[in-house]
């Protein structure tokens, strides 16, 4: 077995990878960790990626994850939130634990039961933080998965993108929620770093306002 390691750029994610690991040996791993752990794995095809978030991972993650709920809560959606739950398709050879996943289109299929993704659909949104270096292709993990919607940030630029075809378009705007304009995640992490109820008053009091045709 092959490891190797990629020295973050920033203090923000320590990652370990496991190169030539059978799915059977990310199932030991996997099931060895404890479930309170902080640490997340990615599996594809024999590449095995344990990710150690620190603070500025975290703040991203739980900050584009109260983003999202504002949204849905404003706009009068429903959300089953999913976390960082286990998204394992063997028949893929295929696994994640992204740092959020989201039913909102779906979420009448699977509300109030576990899901089953054998027979269910997958997450109609996942949003992971990758500002360090991954030797995992995310965008041809979750589109292989399924995954209608993307969202990746890198600690200064938030990428959305959409499954069309079976592979991923670059977008403006979030097919989730298109009358938001990109903007507003950056103006919200950036208030918050400072104020995070500031931050969230101001984001529900422009949903709540007239919207602006010009935007």
């Amino acid at each position: 077995m092959v490891i190797s390691t990629a020295p973050p750029k920033v203090i923000a994610e320590t990652r370990i990878a496991f190169h030539a690991m059978t799915w059977q040996g990310y199932q030991q791993i996997l099931q060895a960790l404890p479930q309170s752990r902080a640490a997340r794995l990615v599996y594809d095809r024999g590449t095995l990626e344990i990710v150690m978030p620190s603070e500025l991972h975290e703040f991203a993650r739980e900050l584009i994850g109260l983003f999202i709920r504002i949204l849905v809560a404003e706009l009068g959606l429903a959300i089953k939130t999913l976390g960082s739950t286990t998204l394992d398709r063997e028949d893929l050879d295929r696994g994640a634990e992204p740092d959020n996943a989201y039913y909102i289109q779906n979420q009448p299929l699977v509300a109030g039961r576990t899901v089953d993704l054998s027979t269910d659909p997958p997450p109609d949104l996942v949003v992971e933080v990758d500002i360090t270096h991954t030797d995992i292709d995310k965008l041809a993990l979750y589109a292989a998965l399924g995954v209608a919607e993307f969202w990746r940030y890198n600690g200064e630029i938030w990428r959305i993108y959409q499954l069309q075809n079976g592979a991923y378009q670059d977008v403006d705007r979030s097919p989730t929620f298109p009358q938001i304009p990109k903007e507003k995640l950056y103006d919200f992490l950036a208030q918050a770093q400072q104020d995070e109820v500031a931050a969230e008053r101001t984001l529900r009091d422009w949903l709540r306002s007239p919207p602006d045709p010009k935007s």
